[in-house]
């Protein structure tokens, strides 16, 4: 009698489990009866989550927006998650981020590369520990922080996970770089440039010299885009957003007394004309990048991988030669560009998100290796697969299709090295040409190692308060020293940069970095 009862109830089950199959495709039922759970529960329905994605013009119209486009609608239909993509402009995407959260309007991940700005968010309360909801919801990417351990200290403030993130692979660890027109140093009988005294007179050269030898006086020493400033700190070890050790004593960046040469040197390119002097305005830096792009300028200060500018220069000056130029030695040594941490975007949960679950789905699914055709397109398509290496199929293709695609890989693991790069690129001479240039220019950028004293920033509620006020100001002063002629020199804008500082409370910062270097970091 027994097991006919429990035979009965498995029958019953297998029948309950077939009709909810057959009901399991998300649509409601007009009757208001159909699709519940004892007759009270709405059918669950498809994960929903917001995500801010950052907007850096690249999405062509006719490929849509950055809330809808190729990329985005392949992440919804293979995820099975209905993911709504918040877009913030790249160069003000802290500032959006801040409006949004003002307004109770931002998105439920918010990514940036700062861990600074995370801190922010976690002392305004903002965003909210994560521990329980990978423990409950994750495995894919619970096995992949298990296997990155060092990845954990980028994760954590006090002791508890607030940021999700994956390793950064090499081509994203190297991030700023330089580029030079070789054509143009052999025109001029120049050699390249290894001191910033020698690459002045390369760049005075490009500009006075008519290197392009069209008999006009319209060439420049350099253009460049919004990592110009950070190159130019980096070559100075002096970077305004990181803290220096000085005889064991912390120091931000813009107070060191190499800031000044960082201060002077700008001016310098701005008083000399060696740099287009309306880049001041050119927030988007679009007309520096034409510049550029049309064979007016020498030196390119910018990233290690240009490809599309370089397709662009070489389309508009086919005789063009251009090759990765090597971080220049000052009389502080020789220093390399700027260089990420491991940990790669940082992503991180609203405190008001409505479904952590959804959230969490995600990220599993991009980790478990579907961040790859979300980088690269479709295979057979975009691109055909030569030793597990993605050969780009038609070039310009992908220059509209998928250059924008690697942003929504937000638990990106790609690690090329730079003999994969010829394999990758599309056939075509170009493509080709730049895939050789661009190996190289990878090895350059890794060459000379970037200046970082202490793994990352101090961060506290003090800090990112008096950040917060300090940084208009900081830009007012060093926009007038840079333009504002004889009357404002370099020694002048370190002094009231320092002055202001301490107007606003940053002998006490200083004393607290002090002492969370001191607990943090010197004493592990």
């Amino acid at each position: 009698m027994m097991v006919k009862r429990k035979h009965m109830a498995l029958v019953m089950a297998a029948a309950l489990l077939t009709i909810a199959a057959c009901s399991s495709d998300g649509s409601t039922d007009s009757s208001g009866d159909a699709g519940k759970k004892d007759g009270g529960t709405d059918k669950k329905k498809k994960l929903e989550v917001s995500v801010s994605i950052l907007d850096r013009g690249q999405v062509a119209s006719d490929e849509g927006t950055y809330e809808s486009n190729r990329t985005t609608m392949y992440i919804n239909e293979k995820s099975g998650i209905n993911v709504k993509w918040v877009p913030v402009v790249r160069t003000e995407s802290t500032k959006k981020l801040n409006t949004l959260i003002a307004a109770g309007e931002a998105p439920d991940l918010m990514w940036e590369f700062g861990r600074d700005y995370m801190s922010t968010l976690k002392d305004q309360g903002a965003i909210q520990p994560i521990d329980d909801y990978i423990e409950k919801y994750s495995t894919s990417y619970k096995n992949y922080l298990k296997a990155h351990p060092e990845l954990k200290p980028y994760t954590q403030f006090d002791g508890k996970t607030y940021i999700a993130t994956s390793a950064r692979g090499i081509d994203a660890i190297a991030n700023h770089g330089m580029w030079i027109r070789q054509d143009w140093l052999d025109k001029l009988g120049l050699k390249t440039p290894t001191t910033m005294d020698e690459l002045l007179t390369v760049m005075r050269a490009f500009k006075e010299k008519d290197p392009d030898g069209n008999g006009k006086n319209d060439t420049l020493g350099a253009a460049f885009n919004f990592n110009y400033t950070g190159i130019i700190q980096a070559m100075y070890a002096a970077h305004s957003g990181l803290w220096y050790l000085e005889n064991d004593k912390m120091v931000k960046g813009n107070f060191t007394d190499r800031y000044a040469d960082v201060l002077s040197l700008m001016k310098t390119a701005f008083d000399e004309g060696l740099i287009d002097k309306e880049y001041i305005t050119d927030k988007n830096y679009q007309k520096e990048r034409q510049l550029f792009v049309t064979g007016k300028a020498g030196v390119y200060m910018a990233s290690w991988n240009i490809s599309p500018e370089y397709r662009e220069l070489k389309q508009n000056v086919p005789d063009s030669k251009l090759v990765p130029l090597e971080p220049v030695s000052t009389k502080y040594g020789k220093f390399g560009l700027f260089q990420e941490p491991p940990a790669n975007k940082l992503i991180v949960f609203n405190k008001n998100m409505k479904d952590p679950e959804a959230a969490v789905k995600l990220l599993d699914w991009m980790v478990e290796k579907n961040w790859f055709d979300v980088r690269f397109g479709q295979e057979g398509v975009h691109y055909k697969l030569l030793n597990g290496v993605p050969q780009a199929i038609d070039a310009e293709k992908n220059k509209k299709e998928t250059i924008y695609a690697p942003e929504y890989a937000i638990l990106d693991q790609w690690s090329p090295k730079p003999e994969d790069f010829p394999i990758m690129a599309a056939q075509d001479a170009i493509s080709q040409d730049y895939a050789k240039v661009q190996g190289e220019s990878l090895k350059v950028a890794m060459k000379n190692k970037f200046r970082r004293d202490i793994p990352f920033n101090p961060t506290f509620p003090e800090l990112s308060e008096t950040a917060t006020s300090f940084t208009p100001l900081a830009e007012e002063i060093e926009t007038k020293v840079i333009t504002g002629g004889s009357q404002y020199n370099a020694q002048w804008g370190i002094e009231q940069l320092r002055k202001e500082w301490k107007r606003l409370g940053g002998d006490n910062v200083d004393k607290l970095a002090q002492q969370w270097y001191e607990k943090n970091v010197k004493g592990k």
